[in-house]
């Protein structure tokens, strides 16, 4: 898992990266309660700490930021020579691609439910994986937030606006790149955020 961490750590601007790291601990302390471990918490860590690897420039291809981010994440495993069965490999892609589409993603079950849930928590829903105990606290306080809400809206603005292809007008990069352009000279979070 230490490869993984410092690939996303060299590539993500530092709020995503904070924000994926605490993602992946609110994840984790759900998929603990839960009973999930061995190979299954590896591909969690791997599809928490990649979910937003495509607003990387590394990764800003010509797809939607949650599918580049699932497609290096796949590349990165077979660079680095992951013997994980197909069926896992393909959830983690899944749990990537789809942690944006609310009322999809957490029917989907395992990694992607999990994926999902830990970005809602890491947004404000906590809820969701409460009781949080004073170790998992602690451990999301030594990862300061940095704008992050700002620095993410922005960066896939940003890359929809180079290629509106990114942006599918029903996806949420495409409503973020209309309330972009509904107000191109907002300041701070983007109101669709």
């Amino acid at each position: 898992m230490g490869r993984a961490y410092d690939h996303v750590r060299s590539a993500l601007d530092p709020a995503i990266f904070n924000h994926s790291v605490r993602v992946w601990l609110l994840a984790d302390h759900l998929a603990r309660r839960e009973g999930l471990g061995g190979l299954e918490s590896e591909a969690l860590a791997v599809a928490c700490l990649f979910h937003d690897a495509g607003t990387a420039q590394r990764y800003d291809g010509p797809q939607r930021f949650e599918v580049e981010g699932a497609d290096a994440a796949r590349m990165f495993l077979a660079e680095h020579g992951a013997a994980w069965p197909e069926p896992l490999l393909r959830e983690v892609w899944q749990a990537i691609a789809l942690h944006t589409s609310p009322g999809i993603a957490e029917r989907m079950g395992g990694l992607t439910r999990l994926v999902r849930v830990g970005v809602l928590a890491d947004f404000g829903r906590s809820d969701l994986i409460e009781p949080a105990g004073e170790q998992l606290v602690t451990s999301l306080g030594e990862l300061p937030r940095l704008s992050i809400e700002t620095v993410l809206g922005d960066a896939v603005v940003e890359q929809a606006m180079r290629s509106p292809g990114k942006a599918p007008s029903a996806s949420w990069p495409g409503v973020l790149l209309a309330a972009h352009r509904a107000d191109p000279h907002h300041v701070g979070v983007n109101p669709a955020f």
